[in-house]
């Protein structure tokens, strides 16, 4: 995969995934819930903005992206959202290639 081609390791696979994601996804954009998490608080078909990227740290296992959340804002996985709307072709293709990632079971190894 191309994202990672050039990756040694799990921290450069992440920081691949990372950078691919915050330069190709333009934010914000509309997404809704896809799945149910225990990490997080949203439900399957609760629509959220999705502002940016989360912070690196918080990326070093799995994408996280920030909604809007009350005042500050939330992290949360970016498997768990779909994009909809007026979501761009590019966002939306960016978000399908992080899904398809996630559902061969690929992680950061």
């Amino acid at each position: 995969m191309e994202i990672i081609v050039d990756a040694y390791g799990p921290e450069e696979q992440a920081m691949g995934w990372f950078y691919y994601l915050e330069e190709t996804l333009q934010f914000p954009f509309t997404a809704v819930c896809n799945t149910k998490r225990a990490i997080s608080p949203l439900h399957v078909q609760d629509e959220v903005d999705v502002i940016g990227m989360a912070p690196e740290e918080e990326c070093e296992k799995e994408m996280f992206v920030t909604i809007r959340w009350e005042r500050d804002g939330l992290a949360v996985p970016l498997s768990q959202l779909t994009p909809i709307h007026a979501a761009s072709s590019q966002t939306k293709e960016a978000v399908e290639d992080w899904h398809y990632w996630v559902l061969m079971g690929y992680q950061f190894s």
